[in-house]
């Protein structure tokens, strides 16, 4: 059986920059003024290059917000409650880069947590957004675009024959659990330590990303009948999954797993992992439910499944498909020769300068990363689960992001989040980055 449901989500924005360009006279009488006109403008520059980080308006916005929304944001991990410091409002983006309400501008390896992988408001996306949206923005039936997109979605991902599309990542994993257990006519799931898959009931057992973050053992509000019949094992342990088989024989429907972890931290399978868990579930009847709500569209134009050779029963996906609204452009962006080889060129050389940064500076630090998806945590390492990962310095991480966030560089506000790279990212911004790194270890 090879099935998908998938989801879509979005995040869009606009800046425009301006820049200064200075020109010399050339009369001699007046070289003298000339050269202190130019010498006054390139030190006016330099100190609005070196102004004060001040998040003044952030702080009066969140402020606000506290008012209106529980803890004055709509996700956990935003609130910035395991880096300390003051939550940042945005108000444009454009490319690789992202500016704040203050004025700040920062290079951005969030990308609206996944989707944008060719940049922020790219032109062509916006334009071919605005011819569709000529004619109209929902339709509540059936329109010709949904067909477009599944036979791309289907032509690219090995697993999928047929499509579903929902409204979100959490949805779409709640639809494919009660496939499962419909198709198999048992109730039992297994998940992985560390992974999450949405924000329904079932999942909330040992998830990764908010619940990490806020330090819970697990979700209140959550009970225990909702997750009574929710096996989990950590990441990476092979031996830990046939146990559960075998204490509970004819019982489970299948295993659900981010193919690489990115709830917890950037954290890829071990070889063999996956191939023994298509075998484990073949053996016992059960389905292989790859959630790549993330990794679709981003390890490779087919996924984790193409990447690694693994073909799944089910699929969920997200982000990439959609971010709500360009999914089709963004597809066919992403089938230019050379976007999948270009994103990993520039996400490993980010990846190992920082490693290289935090080595020469004194840090236990490791991480790696997968095409345009990465991670680093500053323990020794290596991690190949959950509780690996709980073994970095959360506290030096939290110094470490504050500090970056000065030097102009946004990461996600948590150690145990993946960063994303886009095609919009350049060379520079990438040794701006490193630079910014080493210049922060060095302080911490």
């Amino acid at each position: 059986m090879a099935s998908t449901i998938t989801a879509v989500s979005v995040g869009l924005g606009l800046s425009r920059s301006s820049t200064r360009k200075l020109t010399q006279t050339r009369n001699p009488s007046s070289s003298r003024l000339s050269f202190c006109s130019i010498k006054m403008a390139v030190s006016v520059e330099e100190e609005k290059k070196k102004k004060s980080f001040t998040l003044e308006k952030s702080e009066e916005a969140f402020s606000a917000a506290k008012e209106m929304m529980p803890g004055g944001v709509n996700s956990p991990v935003r609130a910035f409650k395991s880096v300390g410091g003051q939550p940042i409002l945005f108000d444009s983006v454009k490319g690789s880069h992202m500016r704040d309400i203050d004025g700040n501008e920062y290079i951005d390896y969030v990308g609206s947590w996944g989707p944008a992988i060719i940049g922020h408001a790219d032109d062509k996306v916006l334009a071919a957004l605005a011819e569709t949206m000529k004619k109209g923005t929902s339709f509540g039936a059936p329109c010709l675009l949904e067909n477009v997109l599944a036979e791309m979605v289907i032509k690219a991902v090995p697993s999928i024959e047929m499509v579903r599309f929902v409204n979100s990542g959490t949805e779409a994993c709640m639809g494919v659990l009660r496939l499962a257990r419909a198709y198999t006519g048992r109730e039992k799931i297994i998940k992985f330590e560390g992974c999450y898959h949405g924000h329904a009931d079932p999942f909330l057992v040992k998830a990764g990303s908010g619940v990490a973050t806020l330090g819970l053992p697990d979700s209140p509000g959550v009970p225990k009948a909702a997750t009574y019949e929710t096996l989990t094992a950590p990441y990476n342990d092979i031996a830990a999954v046939e146990n559960l088989f075998e204490n509970n024989k004819g019982d489970i429907c299948g295993i659900i797993l981010e193919p690489v972890v990115g709830n917890a931290g950037f954290i890829p399978p071990q070889p063999e992992f996956i191939s023994a868990l298509r075998r484990i579930t073949e053996e016992n009847n059960a389905l292989l439910i790859f959630d790549e709500v993330m990794t679709g569209f981003r390890l490779s134009y087919g996924g984790a499944q193409e990447y690694f050779g693994i073909t799944p029963d089910l699929t969920t996906l997200g982000k990439i498909i959609g971010g709500g609204l360009p999914g089709i452009h963004t597809l066919k962006r992403l089938q230019e020769p050379g976007s999948y080889e270009y994103l990993e060129k520039i996400t490993s050389e980010l990846v190992q300068g920082i490693i290289d940064a935090g080595k020469k500076t004194g840090h236990a630090i490791c991480g790696g990363n997968i095409s345009g998806m990465f991670g680093f945590f500053f323990t020794e390492g290596p991690v190949h689960n959950f509780a690996d990962a709980k073994k970095s310095d959360t506290g030096k991480f939290a110094r470490f992001y504050q500090g970056m966030l000065r030097e102009g560089v946004y990461f996600a506000p948590s150690q145990f989040e993946a960063g994303f790279t886009s095609l919009a990212h350049t060379a520079e911004d990438i040794q701006k980055t490193i630079a910014a790194a080493e210049k922060v270890l060095r302080q911490i």
